[in-house]
């Protein structure tokens, strides 16, 4: 017999996401920038079940500034961005980081995004700055290119693994699970 909230839960779950961070030169990067967020709803196939994400792209956007705090009270997932040719841009990923945490708590994913990996000639961020601020946030990290369209899909798969309840558990964030795993 299939479990008790068996026909109960919806298969097709669906996350918002909010993009953050300070994109330098964002009138000439707008197209790259387009690439990773051209269609605002993704919809990930992952085994046994299908999740939507839908974006919000706040990044680099100063007309945003004011519904940041909203977007991202709405948002499972928040993804700082910064750009690896651009030093001041990693730096103040510190900043969003805390506005995620104060307006979420731990209740949010975070995901560091290096982006731009195409200008490897020009970085100013190593990889392995990356990966140590990452784990100084404890939030997750990859380095994509928005517009060679490199690790894009990587990102998206990372952080619709990570979801809320796509372990099979309950979600009740302060209580054990008492769901016995399925045999298989």
């Amino acid at each position: 017999m299939a479990t008790g909230m068996g026909s109960y839960s919806n298969p097709l779950k669906k996350f918002k996401l909010v993009f953050l961070g300070e994109q330098s030169g964002t009138a000439n990067q707008a197209p790259s920038r387009k690439n990773l967020i051209d269609n605002p709803v993704h919809t990930m196939y992952l085994e046994d079940r299908t999740v939507r994400l839908q974006l919000w792209d706040t990044a680099g956007q100063e007309r945003f500034r004011s519904l940041i705090p909203s977007y991202i009270r709405d948002s499972s997932v928040a993804v700082v961005v910064y750009d690896i040719t651009n030093r001041t841009s990693f730096m103040n990923t510190s900043k969003w980081v805390d506005d995620v945490r104060g307006e979420r708590g731990n209740d949010v994913i975070i995901v560091l995004v290096g982006n731009k990996t195409d200008l490897n000639d020009k970085r100013q961020v190593t990889t392995e700055e990356g990966e140590k601020k990452a784990k100084e946030f404890k939030v997750m990290f990859i380095e994509t290119s928005a517009k060679a369209g490199h690790n894009v899909k990587t990102l998206f798969r990372k952080i619709a693994q990570a979801l809320p309840g796509m372990e099979g558990s309950i979600n009740e964030p302060n209580s054990e699970s008492t769901e016995y795993p399925l045999s298989g």
